[in-house]
C-alpha cells in the first residue's frame, strides 16, 4: 500500500472524490466502472452501501490504480475491516476521536466530518489529515469554505453537499483540497444511460480548467 502522504497528494491532484452510495453492492461496483470510464481516479464507497466492504475488496482488486476509500465510517472497528480489505483512506461525516487515532496509528489518511469553526479545529487537532465540511451546501456552500479557509489556512477541507458541476469551480476557488461529489455525479438513474460517464467527464473538465487557470 502506498504511503499516506503519496495518497494525499493524489487526492489534491485529483481533486474530484465521489462518493458511492447505491442501493446493491451490484450497483455499487457498476457506478465505480462508469466513474473510472469518465476519468475518476478516485473512490469513496460508503457504509450505506449493502456489504460495502465487499464492493471496497472487489474494486481494489479490480483496478489497483483507483484510491479506494471507505466513507461513512463511524467507528475504529469498521476502519480496520475497510482497511483489511485495501481502502487507502478513511472518511466520515462526523468526529469519532476514537476512529481519527486508529487510523494515526495505521497511517491511513483520515477525513473526519465538521461544520463549525469549533468542529473543524478540534477534528485538525485530533489528527484529521483533511477535514470532510459536511454539509457545506446547507451552509452556504463556497461562501461559507472561504469563510473558513480566511481564519483557517492551514487546514486542509473536503466540502461535501451542495457540490454540482455548476459550483465545482467555485469550491474550488475557495480553496478546496478536493471535492466530495454525491448524487449530482454518483446516481443510479445515470448507470443506463451513460449518465455517471458523461458527469463525470464534466467534472473533469471543471478540474481541467481550474488548473489552466
Amino acid at each position: 500500500m502506498a504511503a499516506k502522504q503519496e495518497i494525499l497528494n493524489r487526492i489534491r491532484e485529483a481533486c474530484l472524490v465521489p462518493v458511492l452510495r447505491a442501493s446493491s453492492p451490484e450497483k455499487a461496483v457498476r457506478m465505480a466502472r462508469a466513474a473510472a470510464e469518465g476519468g475518476v481516479i478516485v473512490m469513496e464507497v460508503t457504509m450505506t452501501v449493502p456489504d460495502a466492504v465487499s464492493v471496497i475488496r472487489t474494486l481494489v482488486k479490480e483496478d489497483p490504480q483507483m484510491l479506494i476509500g471507505a466513507g461513512t465510517v463511524l467507528d475504529p472497528e469498521t476502519a480496520k475491516m475497510c482497511i483489511a480489505e485495501g481502502a487507502q483512506f478513511v472518511v466520515s461525516p462526523a468526529l469519532n476521536l476514537r476512529t481519527v487515532q486508529y487510523c494515526r496509528e495505521m497511517d491511513i489518511a483520515v477525513f473526519p466530518g465538521a461544520l463549525t469553526p469549533t468542529e473543524i479545529v478540534t477534528a485538525w487537532q485530533a489528527g484529521a489529515d483533511v477535514v470532510k465540511v459536511f454539509p457545506a451546501g446547507a451552509m452556504g456552500g463556497a461562501k461559507y469554505l472561504r469563510s473558513l479557509k480566511a481564519p483557517l489556512p492551514q487546514i486542509e477541507m473536503i466540502p461535501t453537499g451542495g457540490v454540482t458541476v455548476d459550483t465545482a469551480q467555485d469550491f474550488l476557488s475557495a480553496g478546496a483540497f478536493g471535492l466530495g461529489v454525491g448524487a449530482d455525479l454518483m446516481d443510479e438513474r445515470g448507470l443506463e444511460n451513460g449518465g455517471v460517464t458523461t458527469k463525470a467527464r464534466e467534472y473533469m473538465q471543471v478540474v481541467k480548467s481550474f488548473r489552466e487557470r
